[in-house]
């Protein structure tokens, strides 16, 4: 079929017969906390949190599954009734025929718009579903037009089945927690609150009413309702055919109480008569709320049509000023994919990991790695308030290098785990670095390096691996010192601690254990001898960073010592000889760790900047030489990659074996980034990536071979069918680093060919079958799968943002250095992007007249607002010092136009 089309440059797209495509589903939600989502045909559901679901939880196998979806019914006079989503028996009977009605969906950013028109009912109807910005209320506004050469009369009902308790009482006491509601009919509509709240907190009062309410466009109410399933379906009916629509029955009329049952907000409207062209409309709203008067007001704040069309548009600048980012290549299906792109790391920011249909893991919130990977997009698109952001999370590392893993509803309130599991991920130490690396060069504020923060503490201690007796919950979830003061630490330390503590905890061969997993929670049963060679290049990388960011620090405060935790000192050992050494790397460790299993001692020691910096970078070299020397893997055909990973027996994962080749992705994309490849050696992962890993197919890069078996002493992954999810999937987040880290050693068209891949696969509606924007993954039939909340949209954006288009902050000057490939500039020979940065606002263009491809041209000529300025040159860079940006007015978008000519690049 064909795919969605574009409607305008802000991401507005339709798709015709969307309910002909299983397991579509799209985002709508608002900042005070409910959270939905909208199939085709109105299915999904609608929640505040884990135990507040206003509609029945949902897992992408009911999107195709469940008949009790939203509706919105029309009983026709003389012929029968008519479902304006297509939830209905006989619409279904016809799909995939020539007799399906015609129906077309029209989204944006938070909102959905479904058509309807049918030729045996001669009715269209519209449905407009949206949530205002700042009230936890679903909106409907339901059009009703005759199509028709004659009158007809109809009698409209609104059917929403309300299921008003927790996620877990789905199957767990499903029917005993109905026997808790209390059902009231008002004028308006049909209120639902539970007398208790059962779930996992226990049994408790409950303070929720879920309700649906509703009134004409013209302000007449409802003459009666169908309040509970069982006398709306009836006996031998369903939601695809429920008696009460079929028949036309009475409803019961408002003050009406019922307890004990199943709820449906059922609005009964009285019968109108529709001339040819004329339309009626409805305003239904289903919602959550401690405070009745909220539903009352509604009737006020919405009375009519256009005033829900008025909140539309708010609704809708709300969202469309967040992405303040534009992108114009020649390509305008992908400048506006990359809208769309923009928009998902707000989708997670409200989502978090679990509340869409094919999230169906976890109850809520965010993880430790998608809380800083996050702070990368938020950092070019709203700035403000990130450093605070930053701060607070930094409060969630343990002062053992270790740290909580769940994210709290509140900003800086964590949890240890979501199900108080003792558990490692060994990668966590590295997101933290890289995302306060890349705010502190968007910014230039060093001076975040000496700021403070609390260490979370809780009965987990030594990296996992032991439990402290002497804490309990009334010690609270911060360290302390010996003398009962909350221990506090600069970001510097914290970040020392997280990366250096990794840096001993080592496996026998050297290289970082791998504990629970890595980036890969999927690699997850090597806790024992399983190392992460993968990730021991990104902790090798970032021990190097930090050294550059202190020589930076020390440079512009002129300062020469930092203050340390005093334990930290027996880290910070220099010496080759006990590098080489895995036992004396782990006593060095244990003997940290345990001077600061309880207590920490709450003294300070001042450290050499110069001395420290060299130490960091003596250990980061020793780390990427010894992974250069003992984990370079070539096949028959002398091609060479990395290894990533060491499995529980302690052996070598990858190589040309005697069940073939095996390869992973993530052990090559580390050490490009990182700088342990070589030039050469990135030559040979490329070439071995093409011949073992990309597959056009289904769109690009894989993960890894086919391992061939089930690999029980290295991860569940390998129980997995090959080709989905993590096992040989195209998983989107990591061949976007791959190409990121490809970009930044030089290797453009390496990593475009991945970004593009992606991209291409996204948008091939056909196969895909998603809407625009990226998935998790791409499974074995190239099919998208866990859309939009992912943190390879955030990595996406970035990677486009800053080594595509090459606009980036070193420091707080601003970097230009395009990677733009010939066939990416538009018909005059531009591409353009508009962001944020220095609380400024920009428009950089590049003119590629010349037509030159990427390595065939450097930069000759800069200007800011029509003024040719002397920037600092280098051979393919543009450096724009962050005092003259200061200079510039605030207030307006500076223009940048970038000349690019004849100039090879030398790689």
């Amino acid at each position: 079929m064909k795919g969605y089309q574009f409607e305008d440059t802000q991401g507005t797209f339709h798709l015709k017969k969307a309910e002909n495509i299983s397991y579509l589903y799209f985002p709508i939600a608002g900042e005070a906390g409910l959270k939905s989502s909208l199939t085709p045909n109105l299915g999904g559901d609608a929640k505040i949190d884990q135990n507040t679901f206003l509609l029945e939880p949902v897992s992408a196998e009911n999107l195709v599954n469940n008949r009790n979806s939203r509706n919105f019914w029309c009983n026709v006079k003389g012929i029968g009734s008519w479902s304006l989503t297509g939830n209905a028996a006989e619409a279904l009977s016809k799909k995939f025929t020539e007799m399906q009605d015609d129906s077309e969906v029209t989204a944006g950013f938070m909102w959905q718009k479904t058509t309807r028109e049918s030729k045996k009912y001669q009715l269209r109807g519209e449905i407009l579903s949206f949530i205002p910005v700042e009230k936890n209320v679903e909106v409907m506004l339901v059009t009703i037009t005759n199509t028709g050469r004659m009158a007809q009369t109809v009698t409209p009902t609104a059917a929403i089945p309300l299921y008003g308790r927790s996620a877990d009482n789905i199957r767990d006491h499903r029917h005993v927690t109905s026997l808790l509601h209390r059902i009231e009919t008002t004028d308006i509509g049909v209120l639902v609150t539970p007398t208790l709240s059962f779930d996992e907190r226990g049994h408790q009062v409950n303070h929720m009413t879920y309700y649906c309410v509703g009134w004409s466009g013209n302000g007449e109410k409802p003459v009666d309702f169908y309040p509970t399933a069982e006398d709306f379906v009836g006996e031998g009916g369903n939601f695809e055919r429920p008696y009460a629509i079929v028949k036309n029955a009475e409803g019961v009329k408002a003050g009406t109480r019922i307890e004990g049952l199943e709820a449906v907000g059922g609005l009964h409207f009285s019968e109108v008569t529709l001339e040819p062209e004329e339309e009626c409309s409805y305003l239904i709203f289903t919602g959550i709320t401690e405070d009745i008067q909220e539903i009352r007001n509604l009737s006020k704040t919405y009375t009519t049509r256009e005033m829900v069309l008025e909140e539309l548009e708010k609704t809708k600048a709300y969202w469309q000023e967040k992405v303040n980012v534009a992108y114009h290549t020649g390509d305008s299906d992908f400048n506006q994919f990359m809208h769309w792109v923009s928009f998902q790391p707000i989708l997670r920011r409200i989502y978090g990991c679990s509340f869409l249909p094919h999230h169906d893991y976890g109850k809520g919130g965010r993880g430790w790695r998608d809380l800083w990977q996050d702070c990368l997009a938020l950092l070019i698109m709203n700035p403000d308030g990130v450093r605070q952001m930053l701060l607070d999370n930094f409060a969630g590392v343990r002062v053992d290098g270790s740290n909580a893993t769940i994210i709290g509803s509140k900003q800086g309130e964590f949890v240890a785990d979501r199900n108080h599991i003792t558990r490692v991920w060994m990668d966590h130490g590295v997101w933290p670095m890289i995302t306060t690396k890349f705010y502190i060069d968007q910014t230039g504020d060093l001076e975040l390096l000496e700021k403070e923060a609390a260490y979370f503490k809780d009965k987990q201690i030594a990296r996992g691996t032991r439990t402290d007796t002497l804490w309990d919950e009334s010690y609270g979830c911060w360290q302390k010192t010996k003398r009962g003061v909350r221990e506090e630490g600069t970001i510097l330390e914290h970040l020392l601690l997280q990366n250096l503590t990794a840096f001993y905890e080592v496996g026998e061969h050297n290289n970082i254990r791998l504990r629970g997993a890595d980036w890969n929670d999927a690699l997850d049963m090597a806790s024992e001898k399983g190392e992460s060679v993968a990730f021991s290049n990104a902790y090798a990388g970032n021990l190097a960073d930090i050294a550059e960011l202190l020589e930076a620090y020390r440079k512009k405060t002129g300062k020469e010592t930092v203050s340390l935790l005093a334990e930290i000192v027996s880290l910070l050992e220099d010496n080759p000889a006990l590098y080489d050494s895995v036992e004396k790397k782990l006593h060095v460790l244990e003997e940290y760790l345990h001077a600061c299993e309880h207590d920490t001692s709450g003294e300070k020691v001042e450290i050499s900047i110069e001395k420290l910096t060299e130490n960091l970078r003596h250990k980061s070299e020793w780390l990427m030489e010894h992974i250069r020397k003992n984990e370079w893997v070539k096949d028959s055909e002398e091609s060479g990659w990395f290894n990533g990973y060491y499995d529980n027996h302690g052996r070598q994962v990858e190589g040309d074996t005697k069940t073939g080749v095996r390869m992973m992705l993530t052990g090559q994309v580390f050490p490009i980034m990182a700088g342990t490849a070589t030039d050469e050696q990135i030559r040979q992962i490329t070439k071995s990536a093409d011949r073992y890993l990309y597959d056009e197919k289904v769109g690009g890069y894989r993960l890894n071979t086919d391992f061939g078996e089930v690999k029980t002493d290295l991860g569940r992954m390998f129980g997995f069918s090959y080709g989905d999810k993590e096992n040989g999937a195209v998983f989107s987040h990591m061949a976007v680093m791959y190409a990121n880290a490809l970009y930044k050693r030089g290797f453009a068209k390496e990593g475009y060919k991945s970004l593009h891949a992606l991209y291409r696969q996204s948008a091939n509606f056909e196969v895909s079958r998603i809407y625009p924007g990226i998935p998790e993954y791409f499974n074995g039939r190239g099919r998208g799968m866990y859309h939009y909340l992912t943190g390879a949209a955030s990595w996406y954006m970035l990677t486009v943002i800053t080594e595509m288009f090459g606009v980036r902050g070193q420091v707080g000057d601003m970097i230009l250095e395009p990677k733009l490939l010939k066939e990416q500039f538009d018909e005059e020979k531009k591409a353009s992007l508009t962001l944020q940065f220095a609380d400024k606002n920009w428009k950089i263009t590049y003119l590629n007249r010349e037509e030159k491809d990427y390595g065939e041209y450097q930069i000759a000529d800069v200007t800011v607002d029509g003024e040719k300025i002397n920037f600092v040159p280098k051979q393919h860079e543009a450096i724009l010092p962050k005092n003259m940006i200061e200079k510039l007015s605030g207030n307006e978008t500076h223009q940048i136009e970038v000349v690019l000519a004849q100039g090879n690049i030398t790689l």
